[in-house]
């Protein structure tokens, strides 16, 4: 989990590069979000990460800082990308959805005082996936193409969009 939040921080002070000195106040609000997403899924990580996992309470905890994670996602998916982005808003609700769906199954894995092995692998693929889509999202706002995904960009007069064919 370490690397991931990293590679997200790594990609957050790239982000800042697409919004310059005297940008556009829609831009610049974007990019706040954006740093504020970021940071705080660092900081859950870094709760997350020093949790002591002899306490008693560390399920509960655990369980407590997936839903602070699964409710910045939720957020993440809310946000309005500035119209050169647009088409990375979709990838932005899956990652969420995915989240949702992870921090769901986390609960069942952990539910009844007691430990789902299959649960808990169910919840960490969709969390990874969640996170992948971040990554191409940073990615993307950084002005680069991910290069280990499987990924169809389609550009029109009118129209862009990315999809992704990544589990």
């Amino acid at each position: 989990m370490k690397s991931k939040i990293l590679a997200l921080s790594l990609g957050l002070l790239s982000v800042l590069s697409f919004t310059a000195c005297g940008a556009d106040p829609e831009a610049a609000k974007f990019k706040t979000e954006i740093d504020h997403f970021c940071t705080s899924i660092s900081e859950i990580d870094t709760a997350i990460n020093n949790l002591d996992a002899d306490s008693e309470a560390a399920i509960e905890e655990l369980l407590i800082y997936l839903d602070k994670l699964d409710s910045d996602f939720q957020g993440f998916a809310e946000l309005d990308f500035p119209e050169e982005f647009d088409y990375l808003e979709s990838l932005a609700d899956e990652s969420s959805a995915y989240m949702t769906e992870a921090v769901k199954s986390y609960h069942e894995a952990y539910g009844n005082n007691s430990y789902n092995e299959y649960t808990a692998e169910y919840a960490k693929e969709n969390y990874s996936r969640a996170y992948k889509r971040v990554q191409v999202i940073i990615t993307f706002l950084h002005g680069e193409e991910p290069e280990d995904v499987d990924l169809t960009v389609t550009t029109d007069a009118d129209d862009t969009t990315a999809s992704e064919a990544v589990q």
